[in-house]
């Protein structure tokens, strides 16, 4: 909610956004996957995830203003939404790993980007150049 008092649209819409997809996966997980049927569920979650990854798509095109590092992150994690999403539609561990390998890597940039941000508001200068 800080972004939104810095008058950061961007990152205030990533934040809420995000936090609300953990929120309502968390929700999906435990009360709507075990309603459905065995063999339909995975269908669900797909379409689930390609909604998520039509907007981080959207959010990643929005990112390309900002510096290298947001733009790998935004691109990777909607990578991560499209292989996770083609993995449960299709049925395909290969593909489902390759998102969850996408995702560590997001995980990966997204944890330099903090350290990053952090960093500079903290020694008052770039420690870690985000390009």
């Amino acid at each position: 909610m800080l972004e939104f008092r810095r008058g950061n649209t961007f990152g205030t819409t990533a934040f809420v956004s995000y936090g609300a997809f953990w929120m309502s996966f968390a929700a999906y997980v435990k009360f709507v996957a075990p309603t459905l049927p065995a063999d339909q569920a995975h269908v669900a979650t797909g379409w689930f995830l390609v909604a998520w990854f039509i907007f981080t798509a959207y959010m990643s095109i929005a990112a390309m203003k900002l510096d290298v590092a947001h733009r790998v992150l935004f691109v990777s994690l909607a990578l991560t939404f499209l292989f996770l999403a083609l993995g449960d539609l299709a049925r395909s561990t290969a593909l489902g790993h390759t998102g969850g390998f996408l995702g560590l890597f997001t995980a990966g940039v997204a944890w330099y980007i903090s350290f990053a941000v952090v960093a500079k508001e903290t020694w008052g200068r770039e420690v870690a150049p985000l390009g």
